[in-house]
C-alpha cells in the first residue's frame, strides 16, 4: 500500500508549498498557525492535539482524485496541498472517511488496477516536479510474493530440505541389518589377495630363515590385534590392541631365546603370563560390570590369537612354505563368485594342490597335500569367523586379511611336527 492511495494519487510532502521551498513552507505554517498552538507534525502520524478543519468539498475532490489514479493516472494538472489545510482523508468522519481504507485496492491490489510501467514513471515525474526539494521516504508497501511453482511429475523426485546435522552413508553392514539379511558377510577378493599375498611372504621368509620369517609374522600379529577388538565392535580400544600386540612380541621374543625346541614352552608360557596380566588391569577399571566382563574376553581373545601365531615362527620351515601356500590358494578359491557348496569344494581342493606343489618343491614330497589340506580347513574356518555378525570394511581389511593365516598356524606347527 503506497502514499498515493491515502493522498489523491501523489506522494504527500508536509514541507512542501506553492513556491516548493519545504522549509520556508514549514515556518510559514508555524507563523499561520497562532502562539498558543503547539507545534505540530503534518504527516502519517495519529495527532490528537491539531486536526485541521476538512470541507465536504476537499474529500470530494480527494476521492475524484484518487479513483483517476486507480485507473492508470491520466495526464492532469496538478495541484499541491495547501499546508494549512491539509486532506485527511483517513481521518474525516463519516461513511467517506473508511471507504479509502476498506477498499480492496488498499490492501489487496487487484491484477487489472496495478499501474503500468509508463503510468508509474508518469505519475513518479509529477510527483518529482510537485516537490522536488526534502523527498519523504514513502511508506513500506506490501509487495506480493510470487507463490513457487508446485513441482509436476516430470521434475523427478523432490528433494527434502536441508539438514544442519548432516546425513551420514549408510554402510554395507548397516543395509545388511536393516534389510533383516544373513549376518554373513564374506570380505571378497580385495582381502583375500591381500591374505595370500601375506601367506606368500611368510613362505618367503621362511625359505630364507628365521628373522627373515619374523618381519611378516610382525604385520600379521599387528592386524590380529586389531582386527580382532573391531570384530567384537570394540574400537578405539588402543590399550587393548597394543596389550595384545606386545602379548605376541613377548612370544616372539620367548621362542627367539628358547629356541624352536622349546617353541610350545615359549607359546604357552607366555599366554599364561599375558591372560594374568589381563585380569589385573581389569580388575583396576572402572567400567561396569558387564562391559568389564565384555573387554576382558575381548582382550584375552586377542592376546591369545596373537601368541597363537606365533606358532609359525616355531614350526618347521619347509612346513611354513606349505602352509602359507595352502591358504593363500584357499582364500583365493573361496572368494571366487561360485555357489556355497561348490566355492567351499573348491578352497579344500585348492589347498590341497598347492601342498603338493610346495611339498614338491621342499622335503615333505606328497605329504604336504596333508598339511596344505589342513591348513586349508583352519584357513576357512578363520575367515569364517571375520565374516560374522555383519562386519564392515574395516573388519574386512584387518580380521578378513589375518584370522585365516592366524587360524592356520597350529596346523602349520603341529603336523609339520608330525610329518617331517
Amino acid at each position: 500500500m503506497s502514499n498515493d492511495q491515502y493522498y489523491g494519487g501523489q506522494q504527500y510532502d508536509p514541507y512542501a508549498n506553492g513556491t516548493g521551498n519545504g522549509h520556508q513552507g514549514h515556518q510559514g505554517h508555524q507563523e499561520q498557525q497562532g502562539p498558543d498552538v503547539a507545534q505540530t507534525w503534518e504527516g502519517q502520524t495519529w495527532d490528537t492535539q491539531y486536526q485541521p478543519a476538512v470541507t465536504y468539498d476537499q474529500v470530494q475532490a480527494d476521492r475524484a482524485r484518487a479513483a483517476q489514479a486507480q485507473q492508470g493516472y491520466p495526464q492532469q494538472p496538478h495541484q499541491p496541498h495547501q499546508p494549512q489545510q491539509p486532506s485527511y482523508e483517513a481521518y474525516a468522519p463519516g461513511q467517506g472517511a473508511y471507504e479509502s481504507y476498506g477498499t480492496p485496492a488498499a490492501y489487496y491490489p487487484e491484477p487489472q488496477h496495478q499501474q503500468p510501467p509508463q503510468a508509474q514513471d508518469q505519475h513518479r515525474h509529477r510527483s518529482a516536479g510537485a516537490a522536488p526539494a526534502a523527498p519523504v521516504a514513502p511508506a513500506p508497501v506490501a509487495e506480493s510474493v510470487p507463490a513457487a511453482p508446485a513441482p509436476s511429475a516430470e521434475a523427478g523426485p523432490g528433494w527434502s530440505s536441508p539438514t544442519t546435522s548432516g546425513n551420514t552413508r549408510i554402510t554395507d553392514a548397516q543395509r545388511a541389518r536393516a534389510e533383516g539379511r544373513s549376518p554373513i558377510i564374506a570380505p571378497g577378493m580385495q582381502p583375500a589377495a591381500l591374505t595370500a599375498v601375506l601367506g606368500l611372504l611368510l613362505a618367503g621368509g621362511a625359505a630364507l630363515g628365521t628373522y627373515g620369517l619374523l618381519v611378516p609374522l610382525v604385520l600379521l600379529q599387528g592386524l590380529t590385534a586389531a582386527g580382532w577388538f573391531r570384530l567384537n565392535g570394540m574400537w578405539p580400544a588402543r590399550q587393548g590392541i597394543a596389550l595384545a600386540f606386545a602379548g605376541g612380541l613377548a612370544a616372539d621374543a620367548a621362542l627367539l631365546v628358547t629356541g624352536r625346541e622349546n617353541a610350545a614352552a615359549a607359546i604357552f608360557g607366555t599366554l599364561g603370563v599375558w591372560v594374568l596380566l589381563c585380569l589385573v588391569l581389569q580388575l583396576r577399571s572402572h567400567a561396569d560390570p558387564d562391559e568389564r566382563m565384555y573387554g576382558l574376553m575381548a582382550t584375552i581373545a586377542s592376546a591369545a590369537l596373537t601368541v597363537v601365531a606365533t606358532g609359525h615362527l616355531g614350526a618347521d620351515p619347509d612346513a611354513v612354505v606349505v602352509g602359507g601356500v595352502a591358504v593363500a590358494a584357499a582364500v583365493l578359491a573361496r572368494a571366487l563368485p561360485l555357489p556355497g557348496p561348490v566355492s567351499l569344494i573348491a578352497a579344500l581342493l585348492a589347498s590341497a594342490g598347492a601342498g603338493i606343489a610346495a611339498g614338491g618343491l621342499t622335503g615333505l614330497g606328497s605329504s604336504g597335500a596333508l598339511l596344505g589340506l589342513g591348513a586349508g580347513v583352519c584357513a576357512l574356518v578363520g575367515l569364517r569367523v571375520a565374516s560374522y555378525d555383519y562386519p564392515s570394511r574395516f573388519v574386512h581389511m584387518t580380521a578378513g586379511v589375518a584370522l585365516p593365516l592366524t587360524a592356520a598356524a597350529p596346523a602349520v606347527y603341529l603336523l609339520g611336527r608330525a610329518l617331517v
